[in-house]
């Protein structure tokens, strides 16, 4: 059998990959800090005897696009977004260290600050516990003041800081969750001063036009791939007939 089925099989693959990624990214342009997803190939040569023209596409390792969002007004006290490549600390649902850039924080039942989709965003010293309170405001800086509850807006009583660590992109990969986290060699290093933009949300940073342009244009790339299997495939289908012929 012609070796091209393969070759243009793998090319396939890696396509439908690509448009995978695409895809989710198309579905996630309205979710909030979102980073585009990457989809990356890299060439590898075929084994054995014969000229080197042909090469395997093969999976070239996850990543995404650092870019920041555009920031968007809500005047919502507990929106926040994150400052140059600072990045929210909350713990996942394995209770693991985890990274986000969605600052849509709310308080939840157990009094406990939480993302938009209930993952703990943690403190200086763990997770952050809002009591009984009339009003919450979070400060630039992170820090989280209350007026507690019977007070009347006479006292402010601070009750944390969100932890903001900055992280270069390199240095961080993405989980199934949608979740970050670094690599063992990564630099964390906290944010200082003013890490936060309050009252305002980032959102995601895919660029919608060009993504509908990349999925139109892997969807023609991918029937090439497959009327190349064909091809190959009745080329093959018709040489065995020449040799039974012959034979």
């Amino acid at each position: 059998m012609d070796k091209s089925i393969y070759t243009a099989m793998s090319g396939a693959v890696r396509t439908l990959t690509a448009q995978s990624t695409v895809s989710n990214n198309l579905a996630n342009a309205s979710t909030v800090g979102f980073r585009a997803e990457m989809a990356m190939a890299k060439t590898a040569p075929l084994d054995g005897p014969g000229l080197p023209t042909r090469v395997s596409s093969t999976f070239g390792g996850d990543a995404f696009d650092p870019s920041a969002g555009v920031l968007m007004a809500t005047d919502r006290p507990l929106d926040v977004a994150v400052r140059g490549n600072g990045w929210i600390a909350v713990q996942d649902a394995n209770g693991e260290p985890a990274y986000t850039r969605n600052g849509e924080l709310q308080v939840d039942p157990l009094g406990q600050l939480v993302t938009a989709r209930g993952e703990l965003v943690m403190g200086d010293g763990g997770p952050i516990a809002i009591p009984p309170n009339e009003r919450v405001s979070i400060a630039d800086d992170g820090t989280i003041a209350i007026v507690p509850q019977g007070q009347g807006g006479a006292v402010l009583a601070t009750v944390g800081r969100i932890r903001v660590d900055n992280i270069a992109p390199n240095d961080l990969r993405r989980g199934d969750d949608g979740l970050f986290r670094p690599t063992e060699d990564a630099d964390v290093q906290p944010a200082a001063g003013q890490s936060l933009a309050v009252g305002v949300l980032e959102s995601s940073n895919v660029n919608l036009a060009q993504s509908l342009v990349d999925m139109i244009a892997l969807s023609r790339q991918f029937e090439l791939q497959v009327k190349a299997i064909q091809s190959a495939d009745e080329n093959a289908q018709a040489a065995a007939a020449v040799m039974r012929v012959n034979g």
